[in-house]
């Protein structure tokens, strides 16, 4: 029940607290749904049981230890949230602001022990995304060489699809203000479907949007950081972010109170009382897109069910099969529709794959405001199985297109757009001048690019489409795959871009064969199609 992304991985890869509003949004992917909550026993009966051990195993509460010495009801601690270890050398996930709320204090998880009351174990930051809420901790010293009763959760690196049953699950004292460590603690399920997609500011004072999906359960206090699984897959597909006020769906309520007056300002904050007023909105989540792109740049592992992750050593022997292979994507993720934009635009962009997959060296061929900015927060988070060269990883160039056809009135006839091969490029801190470079390698460039019509059958609501498409030596299309699918919006996307002319990418002055990617994001029209004459 994935968004129907294809596997292009050759068949071998892989509080602010839980009840934060999120503020901005744009356009959404699929019509909203009204919140309904799901019966969590009718959900398991078409999937296999979870293994629940596994899973409570798996969480942590992220805490500030207040106490250096026990009391009669062991260690006093403040709760700010959850996380999930990804793999047994104590690296776990988590929300960026439930760190952000003990303001540099010491983070630590409290774990649960064999046979004996739970431990804190501190909680090194190993990287932040504050624009996407996402942070890597690692548990030191490593719990799972320890006799802590710990476990990891596999990874899902597709998005589910609208419909798709998940489940979150999070840990939570009774009493977050005022816990301590030999008192129970509540460990909550919540099961609902998703929704839709939106997109949204997360980091008020950043400038990058962030792609979340809602699911249908209102979240709790505390729940922040939780992950988020597929009750198809068993894998996770996210993390909660908080509750959603904002999004076009009935039963919202108002948002949260502010903080009362006087809370402290250095030091750890407290979390919110137990009970601040929950409303009917749901839950917002964010997916692991972010996670992934983050871990791959600090060069940290993670499990997949059933395929090895890109940075496992598996893909790379089963490369060796193959003299070369292109870049594949792994983990992308589309553009937001620029809001302010009254009319269409395009982004044409030369990108490095590192020999970590992630993107690097972006080079911007043509493009303007507000979209380059769009296509650039994007593409920062986008993450690829790399090229490999003999059983080795190497880098190699993509060229990347993100089209946002003109919303109003879209064109009887699809409009073409021209462009000069003038083998040059300007860096994204530059793109009023075009510098001259004298590069060895240099991804292929389109010079001639066709807009798709906007079906009058599809989704009223917009939304958005990804292709790769191999580029042989002379600058022919010589295949094309969807990685991302959005229903009747596809067969417009992939009937223009079969159309598309490029010149062929470049290595030491001759032609080579190489990759282009194409995101496409439409929204929502105020007129299906044009008047006729």
């Amino acid at each position: 029940m994935k968004r129907n992304r294809k596997s292009l991985a050759l068949a071998f890869v892989c509080a602010l607290t839980a009840f934060n509003c999120i503020v901005l949004f744009a356009a959404p992917r699929a019509a909203a749904q009204t919140p309904q909550e799901l019966n969590p026993a009718s959900l398991k009966k078409s999937a296999p049981p979870l293994d629940d051990h596994q899973l409570s195993s798996a969480l942590c509460s992220i805490v500030y230890q207040v106490d250096r010495d026990p009391g009669p009801r062991g260690y006093h601690y403040l709760f700010y949230g959850n996380g999930f270890f990804i793999n047994s050398d104590g690296y776990l996930i988590t929300a960026a602001h439930v760190l952000s709320q003990l303001h540099g204090g010491q983070a630590y998880l409290l774990l649960r022990v064999r046979s004996a009351a739970p431990r804190f174990v501190a909680a090194q930051v190993v990287a932040i995304d504050s624009d996407h809420d996402v942070a890597i901790l690692r548990a030191t010293p490593n719990p799972f060489a320890g006799d802590f009763s710990v476990s990891f959760l596999n990874i899902d690196h597709a998005d589910p699809a609208a419909g798709e049953r998940v489940l979150a699950a999070a840990l939570r004292p009774f009493k977050p203000r005022d816990s301590y460590t030999l008192e129970a603690a509540l460990e909550e399920r919540s099961a609902g479907e998703v929704l839709n997609f939106q997109f949204s500011k997360l980091d008020q004072s950043g400038a990058v949007d962030t792609e979340i999906f809602l699911f249908a359960h209102k979240i709790q206090p505390g729940q922040s950081g939780a992950p988020v699984l597929s009750l198809d897959s068993h894998e996770v597909v996210g993390f909660v972010e908080g509750q959603w006020l904002r999004a076009k769906v009935s039963g919202v309520g108002p948002a949260p109170k502010e903080p009362a007056p006087g809370q402290p300002t250095n030091g750890p904050s407290l979390p919110p009382p137990a009970a601040a007023t929950i409303t009917a909105a749901p839950g917002a989540v964010i997916p692991m897109h972010y996670a992934i792109a983050l871990l791959q740049a600090n060069h940290v592992r993670w499990h997949t069910a059933d395929e090895p992750a890109p940075d496992d050593a598996g893909a790379a022997e089963k490369n060796e099969r193959n003299d070369a292979s292109l870049p594949v994507p792994y983990s992308l993720v589309p553009a937001p529709y620029p809001q302010e934009s009254l009319a269409g635009g395009e982004v044409l962009l030369d990108a490095l794959v590192a020999r970590t997959g992630t993107i690097s060296d972006i080079r911007v061929v043509s493009g303007q405001a507000p979209f380059l900015a769009a296509a650039l927060g994007a593409v920062h988070s986008w993450t690829f199985i790399p090229a490999h060269f003999a059983g080795h990883a190497t880098e190699a160039r993509v060229a990347i297109v993100f089209q946002f056809p003109n919303p109003y009135i879209p064109p009887r006839t699809a409009t073409t757009h021209y462009y000069k091969d003038a083998g040059v490029g300007k860096s994204p801190a530059a793109t009023d001048a075009v510098a001259p470079r004298n590069d060895e390698l240099r991804a292929a460039r389109a010079t001639e690019t066709m807009s798709p019509q906007y079906p009058a059958a599809a989704n009223s609501m917009g939304g958005s489409v990804i292709l790769r498409e191999s580029v042989d030596a002379s600058g022919r299309v010589a295949a094309v795959d969807t990685v991302l699918n959005d229903g009747p919006l596809t067969a417009s996307v992939e009937a223009a871009a079969q159309k598309w002319i490029f010149a062929p990418a470049q290595k030491s002055g001759s032609a080579i064969d190489s990759t282009a990617i194409i995101s496409v994001t439409f929204r929502e029209p105020l007129i299906i199609s044009a008047p006729s004459h």
